[in-house]
């Protein structure tokens, strides 16, 4: 039996001291570094409403996603229709995800291409209105658009979760909310504006070839040669902060996305050392923007971000190893974001706002101190109920206490859980539930002792009789921080997460760590008399 006790001992004082040296890097940053390269040196991490920041809810525009997909579908028919021979007239995107075409000439033919290389768009009408024209209606196969928002959804998240990684927020929380939102909690922002215009971004890159043999000033007049739109390029006098907009006459194909895009970086112009970005593209894209330029030497080029132009330049010469640039008047910080944008992707459909909230560092500070006095106001009043109480056993208990405390904090840091003001409410909630095990204990001895039994008797039969009452309450009790958890979202998890981590504490320091202390003093100490 004393053996027994020697190697309890070796075992829970080594847990104990495990999460003490957890719980350091919390209390204290002054470590040494040989410290950090030898123990564990994660903090317990924040919440949004403890340390200030930013929530956001966002919604994926999907419908927008399934517009693009038949908007190239479209494109990629036009070019098809071209190829083979085949007279074609109105080739129109309608609704979403339908696409009306007028073509004519053998029947057979466009029959076969459709068949061949469109049967995700079923047909949806097909007539012939004379003169051996056909008008035929295709739509967008519903398993398909349903796949395409899923994707969309998809890749939003992760190219979100990309660009705030780039963007340098510490411990962001980036999580799919229902089936179209994105929940984005981003603690400790200082900039909350920047953030924004750096998530909402589209941030789709083309390269279009400007049609310099169009008159702009007819386009400009809604006289929009066909093949052909308008975009403009925003530029900003240093001067006066006045923008003025110049129109282009572009070339609707696009020759170039930024799919093919390997990197882009901020560097300085040699000549004005002004910022510019610094495109790197893949090898398909490296090819492919070869053959561009080598096939438009002499005509221009535009580049452009979300349908705005930023620049226009001549192509001089073929331009072989994959390499652009985008300039434009922006400041440093400025091609910064629009480089983090480029790396991360574009994102495959529009966000929109759904719910902003910006909480200030003071108001989070303020959450911490009075969340962090009620816990201590709390354990101070149950420590000493327990000592006046049950004498010496209230100190035994007082000892699970704290352990509790310290162990629940401790599995916080090893986790990388994220503590909030309602965890500081589950953490209270546990110094509550440990007193309550431990007093579950105390009573069923008392009880063994007033009916003459010995104090190990006592003991033995108190904490047999104790345990399965204290399994299921607190049995319970985990199971619905786990439901909390699974489905509930903010403020519910965080509860649920320091509830269920104190419960499982509590299991342990009421049960097994006091059960070790009573056996140490009757046994190796040979106590003949509770005080309890």
């Amino acid at each position: 039996m004393l053996r027994s006790l020697k190697w309890k001992f070796v075992l829970y004082a080594a847990i104990s001291l495990f999460a003490i040296l957890l719980l350091l890097p919390t209390l204290t940053s002054e470590l040494p570094q040989w410290w950090t390269k030898i123990f564990p040196s994660e903090k317990i991490h924040l919440g949004l409403d403890l340390q200030g920041g930013m929530h956001l809810i966002l919604e994926v525009e999907s419908e927008k996603a399934v517009e693009s997909y038949v908007e190239r579908i479209k494109n990629n028919l036009k070019d098809d229709l071209k190829d083979r021979g085949i007279p074609a007239g109105k080739v129109e995107r309608e609704k979403k995800d339908q696409i009306i075409l007028e073509v004519s000439g053998e029947k057979g033919k466009w029959e076969k291409l459709l068949s061949e290389r469109y049967s995700i768009m079923q047909e949806l009408s097909s007539s012939e209105i004379g003169g051996g024209i056909w008008r035929i209606g295709l739509v967008l196969d519903s398993k398909q658009a349903d796949h395409i928002k899923k994707n969309a959804i998809d890749q939003a998240l992760e190219t979100i979760r990309n660009r705030i990684d780039q963007f340098g927020v510490s411990e962001p929380e980036i999580t799919l909310q229902g089936t179209d939102r994105i929940l984005i909690q981003l603690p400790g922002i200082k900039d909350p504006h920047r953030a924004i215009n750096l998530i909402g971004r589209t941030a789709l890159l083309e390269f279009k070839l400007v049609d310099e043999e169009g008159d702009i000033e007819a386009a400009l007049k809604g006289n929009i040669p066909e093949g052909d739109i308008i975009l403009y390029q925003r530029s900003v006098d240093p001067k006066t902060g006045g923008v003025k907009k110049i129109p282009y006459l572009l070339k609707e194909k696009t020759l170039m996305t930024g799919e093919v895009l390997k990197d882009a970086r901020v560097s300085l112009d040699s000549q004005f050392h002004e910022p510019y970005v610094a495109l790197e593209f893949d090898d398909i894209g490296a090819k492919l923007f070869e053959q561009i330029t080598g096939a438009n030497v002499k005509k221009r080029l535009a580049i452009i971000l979300d349908n705005n132009v930023y620049s226009a330049p001549v192509i001089q010469e073929r331009i072989a190893g994959g390499r652009a640039q985008i300039t434009g008047r922006f400041d440093t910080k400025e091609a910064g974001d629009l480089a983090i944008v480029l790396r991360a992707g574009a994102l495959p459909a529009p966000v929109k706002i759904i719910e902003e909230r910006t909480v200030g560092p003071s108001l989070g500070q303020d959450s911490i101190q009075k969340g962090m006095i009620s816990t201590l106001i709390s354990a101070v009043l149950v420590v000493f109920f327990m000592i006046f109480y049950y004498r010496v056993s209230g100190i035994i208990a007082d000892v699970a206490l704290i352990l509790n405390i310290v162990l629940t904090l401790a599995t916080l840091a090893i986790f990388r859980a994220t503590l909030t003001l309602p965890g500081i409410a589950g953490l209270v909630l546990s110094v509550g539930m440990a007193v309550d095990a431990n007093i579950l204990i105390h009573e069923r001895i008392k009880e063994e002792l007033r009916w003459g039994k010995t104090p190990r008797a006592a003991i033995d039969q108190g904490y047999h009789r104790a345990f399965v009452t204290i399994i299921d309450s607190n049995l319970t009790t985990l199971i619905a921080g786990v439901l909390l958890y699974q489905f509930g979202t903010g403020p519910v998890r965080g509860f649920a997460v320091t509830v269920c981590i104190g419960i499982l504490a509590n299991i342990f320091t009421a049960v097994y760590i006091t059960r070790w202390i009573f056996d140490f003093i009757t046994l190796k100490l040979g106590v003949k008399r509770l005080s309890i």
